[in-house]
């Protein structure tokens, strides 16, 4: 993250502890850490679809979950959305609602619900602290497991599972394609591939590279002062060593592009990047067997 990411703050805001925020529904606001939001925002209606939260019983905790598919559809293929650190807020929804409209059905766990609500914080360092750090691993994949047998009880195809996810989600992509078979693609965003390990955090991308179930497509910054280019030479040359679907997995790196380019409600939005990024992204899980 850039420092100017992490000298980001908001107005003062009480923030709203755990019950709170699953009284709130998933989806509905902006992070206060993103504020303002830009010009540039994109909003997708919900014509045609069946969106909204579902309340996820995940090992005796309550998880918000966003979903979004066409109205009426079964059999759909599915894709889960992992966010980035600032939880399953508006523009997360909406990344839901624009594959809902492409035929899936999409769905975005809020994976941070036992740790606290990221939404409410000001500083992306708050949140890293008192959010991030205290959401292990383990319990992220476990958690996307009971997500996607949810989503597949109601209207997805267990057979055309893809994966993406944004920064802190784009990192969670990469682990969650090396641990569950049934991935047929996954489309990481500038998902960190290095970094320091700890019990929570006992692996990287690095180190699975050469282990993944389904293809993974890898959308880079060259600009991106916190995932270096070097780290991503580094994952292909892992890649082009490991498993078939590792070996059919690509990395781009879109060189006039900053950290968190596709996120249209930020100034770090490059308009022309994040659309072929999209366009890229719907071409892989299609190429893949997921659409």
């Amino acid at each position: 993250m850039s420092q100017a990411d992490l000298d980001s703050l908001v107005p003062e805001v009480a923030p709203r502890n755990r019950r709170d925020f699953l009284k709130t529904a998933v989806g509905s606001a902006f992070a206060l850490a993103v504020l303002p939001v830009a010009a540039e925002t994109i909003t997708t209606d919900t014509q045609g679809l069946d969106a909204g939260e579902h309340m996820l019983e995940v090992s005796g905790t309550k998880m918000p979950v966003y979903y979004a598919k066409p109205a009426g559809k079964t059999h759909l293929p599915t894709i889960v959305v992992v966010s980035e650190i600032f939880g399953v807020h508006q523009h997360i929804a909406d990344i839901c609602r624009r594959f809902a409209k492409l035929g899936y059905l999409a769905v975005a766990p809020e994976l941070f619900a036992r740790a606290g609500d990221p939404q409410s914080l000001g500083t992306i360092a708050e949140i890293q602290s008192q959010i991030v750090a205290k959401t292990p691993d383990k319990q992220v994949m476990s958690d996307i497991d009971a997500t996607v047998k949810w989503a597949v009880a109601n209207g997805g195809d267990e057979k055309r599972l893809g994966i993406t996810g944004f920064c802190w989600g784009g990192r969670v992509a990469w682990l969650y394609d090396a641990h569950n078979p049934n991935v047929k693609a996954a489309v990481a965003w500038y998902g960190r591939i290095v970094g320091d390990k700890s019990e929570s955090f006992p692996q990287n991308p690095i180190d699975i590279a050469g282990k993944l179930h389904g293809p993974l497509l890898g959308l880079y910054g060259g600009k991106d002062t916190g995932i270096p280019v070097a780290s991503v030479e580094q994952a292909r040359e892992a890649l082009a060593k490991g498993d078939a679907a590792s070996k059919r997995s690509e990395l781009k790196v879109f060189p006039n592009s900053g950290h968190a380019f596709f996120a249209d409600y930020r100034a770090s939005y490059v308009e022309a990047d994040a659309k072929e990024g999209w366009k890229l992204a719907q071409d892989w899980f299609r190429k893949h067997g997921v659409a």
